[in-house]
């Protein structure tokens, strides 16, 4: 694996993020060439699950009361581009695809496009340049893996519940879980996730992966709170 890596967290995260993938490929590779290969419902589950152990190892060793906020800022702010952020660039992909159906699309047109659904995912407090109509040409998602971003979105949420199984249930957690990786692509993630007691065609499902979000934003909250009371 070739990253950089400077010693700050976000490096330490992004480390943990791309170690997932190696280890999920490491324990695919015994499905062979064709299905080690995960779908996108799946391809980043070990990535954003090795983020959420490391993150949590991280939280639980930090005392420092503005670290800890720094900490909880930033893992906030994370999950949230992850999952509303990934969906607008799946609705701006699906926008454009739609209409290419009808013809070819101008630059212009493209940005409008962009700046529409970026207005409409964050909200009429965000003001942006014109210079940003041409921001959608920086992803190369868009150009070489159509369609992929929705898997962040997907995988987020998935590995929020995951979690949430796991504190709810840790025993035989990990076997169940390699046995998950190991799968590569020879199973759908509605039978990887049945030993888990998930099903991601009920709402519960998701409710329980946006809840994780809100109580990391709940605990900021708690310690904005403490550090205000000390300060005052």
């Amino acid at each position: 694996m070739l990253v950089n890596y400077q010693g700050k967290t976000r490096d330490v995260m992004t480390l943990a993020h791309e170690l997932g993938h190696g280890v999920h490929q490491l324990l695919a590779a015994e499905q062979g060439h064709l299905l080690s290969d995960t779908p996108l419902t799946l391809a980043e589950t070990a990535s954003v699950f090795g983020e959420m152990l490391t993150f949590r190892a991280l939280l639980a060793a930090e005392t420092e009361p503005r670290r800890r906020r720094a900490l909880l800022a930033a893992k906030v702010e994370d999950m949230l581009n992850t999952v509303v952020r990934q969906i607008a660039f799946y609705d701006f992909e699906l926008r454009v695809h739609t209409l290419r159906r009808s013809g070819e699309i101008t630059a212009e047109r493209l940005g409008e496009l962009w700046l529409e659904v970026q207005v409409e995912s964050l909200g009429p407090t965000v003001r942006f340049d014109d210079g940003y109509r041409n921001y959608w040409s920086y992803i190369p998602h868009f150009l070489h893996s159509p369609f992929y971003v929705y898997a962040y979105a997907f995988g987020d949420c998935l590995v929020n519940s995951l979690y949430a199984a796991y504190t709810e249930a840790p025993e035989g957690f990990a076997a169940k879980y390699i046995e998950m990786l190991a799968a590569g692509g020879t199973k759908p993630h509605r039978e990887v996730l049945a030993p888990f007691g998930l099903d991601a065609t009920d709402p519960a499902f998701w409710q329980k992966g946006l809840a994780m979000v809100c109580s990391f934003i709940d605990a900021l909250e708690a310690e904005d709170g403490a550090a205000s009371k000390l300060s005052g």
